[in-house]
């Protein structure tokens, strides 16, 4: 994963979780002979495992820049789940992804039954979670479970494009703003609430400043995320 100066972290290349078979910036699922072996082990002693293992690919949902991730292969069960991870998620128009657990004897890890129902919502995750059938990207981004395609020799620069995009934003807004639209208000009287406080910490922020000085200039800020 890479990251801009101003904030934004990008990762054209998947990261692969457990004990990986490596592609070529693919983001392809555990290691099934590692899964085999896990039968040998306590339940409790299992869990603990499981659950460290899952905290740490996941601790990308705590990053306070945005994230994106650009899928241009096989996304599969847990590696599907840390796309689905980042803010923003873009893919081949050609990419596999697919939730196979149940397939295998599985339940879901790696919180697939809260990322695919919270980003595709609650039909299309059933569908995915329960038949495993196998999904390409551009009927992801058509369902909503991803932001958007591409044609596969496009898809990096274009990824990168948005990310640039991202990046040039002022910090401080883009850091809050992000933390509200993690926070998922429950009304609107909580966004508001958020809102009347996150958005004065901003006015009177000099990135602020520069932001309306930019425009009125027609020119293009430059934001020092103070």
């Amino acid at each position: 994963m890479g990251r801009n100066d101003q904030g934004a972290g990008v990762g054209p290349a998947g990261a692969l979780p457990g004990r990986h078979r490596r592609g070529h910036g693919l983001l392809l699922g555990g290691d099934l002979s590692w899964l085999a072996d896990r039968g040998e082990e306590e339940v409790p002693a299992l869990r603990d495992r499981m659950l460290a293992f899952y905290r740490t690919w996941l601790s990308i949902t705590e990053l306070e820049i945005p994230t994106i991730a650009a899928v241009n292969g096989p996304a599969v069960g847990a590696g599907l789940c840390v796309a689905l991870a980042c803010d923003l998620v873009y893919a081949a128009d050609d990419a596999k992804l697919l939730a196979p657990f149940t397939s295998l004897g599985l339940h879901p890890g790696m919180a697939a039954t809260y990322l695919l129902p919270s980003r595709g919502g609650i039909n299309l995750a059933r569908e995915l979670l329960l038949t495993g059938r196998t999904i390409r990207g551009e009927e992801a981004a058509r369902e909503g479970l991803i932001n958007r395609s591409y044609a596969r020799e496009e898809l990096l620069e274009k990824t990168l494009e948005i990310a640039g995009s991202v990046a040039a934003n002022a910090p401080i807004a883009t850091r809050l703003t992000k933390i509200a639209l993690k926070s998922a208000h429950n009304d609107l009287e909580e966004a508001l609430k958020w809102e009347s406080l996150a958005q004065p910490v901003t006015m009177t922020s000099k990135d602020m400043l520069e932001g309306l000085t930019a425009h009125r200039e027609r020119r293009v800020p430059k934001f020092t995320g103070s």
